[in-house]
């Protein structure tokens, strides 16, 4: 009777651990570093979604979640290390929020069998699920951002831009050159003159760029920074008296 008891309460215990395990939803913040400034609120408001989850709501059908975070100061390094510290508290999907770090961790999330959210950055041509099974980046991506500032152009110029002058102002890492290829794609398609100036990390130096500029007199900038660089861009282009609308 007693080893009957013993093995019915054994039984029970696992049939309720994956009811009283947490959901786990890691988060791979950047609340250090030169990007900080856009970091911080996306790290803060994670966390506080799923916390908002678990107080109004007791969690995602009756389950707990759980939000442990692993600073990644926006170093494609660090970002690995702090997937391979992770990965073992059983994670339900992993958001990197950096191109840099999504290209080391499609190979190593599709070799674990973990799903990986790109909402937007990381590898566009991730796109194509026979290829890349595990790796998630709708509702949109950058050859979308690019097709769509020409769009744009397009609009604004009664449907044709042959002949006009655009400059790509990126950020020179693995996020910045994204565009680029679609850019090159859409030019030739439209018989726009197109010149990519790149700006090296975190992009406070942009005054060579923008003298640049000022002597090509390109018709429109496409603008594709992050953190600092946006800001001094504004800056630099003011400087040249470069028009903002």
């Amino acid at each position: 009777m007693t080893k009957k008891l013993t093995a019915i309460a054994l039984s029970a215990m696992m049939a309720a651990g994956p009811a009283m395990a947490d959901l786990v939803f890691p988060s791979l913040s950047y609340r250090t570093g030169p990007y900080a400034a856009g970091g911080i609120p996306f790290a803060d408001g994670y966390a506080d979604y799923f916390t908002l989850l678990n107080e109004r709501d007791g969690g995602i059908n009756g389950v707990k979640t759980s939000v442990p975070e692993c600073e990644t100061g926006y170093n494609t390094e660090k970002g690995v290390e702090c997937y391979e510290s992770l990965k073992g508290g059983g994670g339900l999907v992993y958001q990197p929020l950096s191109t840099g770090i999504t290209y080391q961790l499609i190979p190593k999330t599709t070799a674990d069998d973990i799903p990986m959210h790109t909402m937007g950055y990381g590898r566009t041509s991730a796109k194509n699920g026979a290829v890349f099974s595990h790796t998630f980046n709708y509702p949109a991506n950058y050859w979308d951002g690019a097709s769509g500032a020409i769009n744009y152009l397009l609009e604004a110029n009664d449907g044709d831009i042959s002949g006009k002058k655009i400059a790509l102002v990126y950020h020179n890492s693995a996020y910045g050159k994204e565009p680029i290829r679609t850019l090159e794609n859409l030019a030739e398609k439209h018989g726009f003159e197109l010149s990519t100036l790149p700006v090296d990390h975190p992009g406070q130096e942009q005054k060579s760029q923008w003298l640049q500029i000022r002597r090509d007199k390109p018709d429109y900038v496409i603008m594709w920074g992050w953190g600092v660089m946006n800001q001094v861009a504004i800056q630099e282009a003011a400087n040249i008296r470069f028009p903002m609308e």
